[in-house]
């Protein structure tokens, strides 16, 4: 995918508003399939891009009020410095091309670089096997200013039982993970995590941050997404499997499957989280010929008590009555 491409569909996208992907198709002269991978890669490098359903609808850019690069805006500026970060996903060419378009960018926002380049974390995984659409959070710039400004904000919140509630907020950074954008703040109780299309307002205050000693925002958000994964994956599995056949446990448990060292008779160590033993042991159940579960004992138990189902169901008993 050239650079100079996602370049091009960039600045499109600042100078017109909305484009659909025919549109980009036809500036480009590629095809649609394609335009639409190239505007899903700036989404992925973490340009703040969403698309709108529906008729009259396209791709936009998250607003912010305009500057006098080519009609850029200052949210979008501040996008290029995020993506060219060192902490972005974004390729070395894509990075290194984008910072050659933002040193274009009047003084203050260049001033803002620094800041800018490591105040974003783009996490490429998804929580768990759900796949969500990609949607616009309206106050993404707001809270991307304080963070790059540095300013503690009020934040307003409503949490997923509809509980809303105010707190100020020292804002230290924004994490992209899959369809989802995250703030991470210092709070009176404590360093927390804000999904930002949960925010239902954020106002600066105009009081400046006060940044742990030490803080990385990179180092912070793994310790977060390891405690959450903990917390909705309870149930880790040891077991060996057979080397050509981590490709297809891969594909029944997603990103819950961590591959080890070598074990006895060519296998390999695994260990796979889940939910439940039960529900580990439903998933496993198919896999007999290529995964051998060590442990916990409650796994092996549901194991055998499927195994045993399974035989009373479907032996050869059963087999020869339906044949015969």
């Amino acid at each position: 995918m050239g650079t100079d491409r996602l370049v091009a569909v960039l600045l499109l996208l600042q100078r017109r508003g909305q484009v659909t992907a025919a549109e980009v198709a036809e500036e480009l002269e590629v095809s649609e399939r394609t335009a639409r991978r190239y505007l899903d890669a700036l989404g992925m490098a973490g340009v703040p891009v969403y698309s709108v359903q529906g008729r009259g609808g396209g791709w936009r850019l998250v607003g912010g009020a305009r500057t006098d690069l080519s009609g850029l805006t200052a949210g979008e500026a501040r996008a290029l410095f995020l993506v060219a970060g060192q902490a972005s996903a974004a390729t070395p060419a894509v990075k290194a091309a984008l910072r050659k378009l933002v040193q274009a960018l009047p003084e203050p926002f260049r001033e803002q670089a620094e800041v800018a380049s490591s105040s974003l974390v783009v996490d490429p995984g998804r929580w768990g096997a759900s796949r969500v659409e990609q949607r616009p959070h309206p106050f993404l710039d707001d809270v991307q200013d304080a963070v790059i400004r540095g300013v503690q904000v009020r934040l307003g919140y409503v949490d997923r039982a509809g509980a809303e509630s105010v707190r100020v907020v020292h804002p230290l950074g924004i994490v992209a993970k899959g369809a989802w954008w995250y703030l991470v703040g210092q709070t009176a109780d404590g360093l927390r995590t804000f999904r930002i299309d949960r925010v239902s307002f954020a106002e600066p205050t105009g009081e400046p941050v006060e940044r742990p000693e030490g803080f990385d925002l990179a180092a912070s958000w793994r310790e977060i997404a390891d405690e959450v994964d903990r917390r909705r994956t309870p149930v880790e599995v040891r077991a060996v499997c057979v080397p050509h056949a981590t490709g297809l446990l891969r594909m029944v448990v997603g990103d819950r499957l961590e591959v080890g060292g070598a074990a006895e008779e060519g296998r390999v160590e695994v260990v796979i989280r889940g939910y439940s033993d039960y529900a580990l042991a439903g998933e496993l159940a198919g896999l007999v010929d290529w995964v051998e579960v060590i442990g916990p004992a409650g796994v092996l138990e549901h194991l055998a008590s499927i195994g045993a189902a399974l035989v009373a169901r479907y032996g050869v008993s059963a087999v020869t009555e339906l044949r015969g």
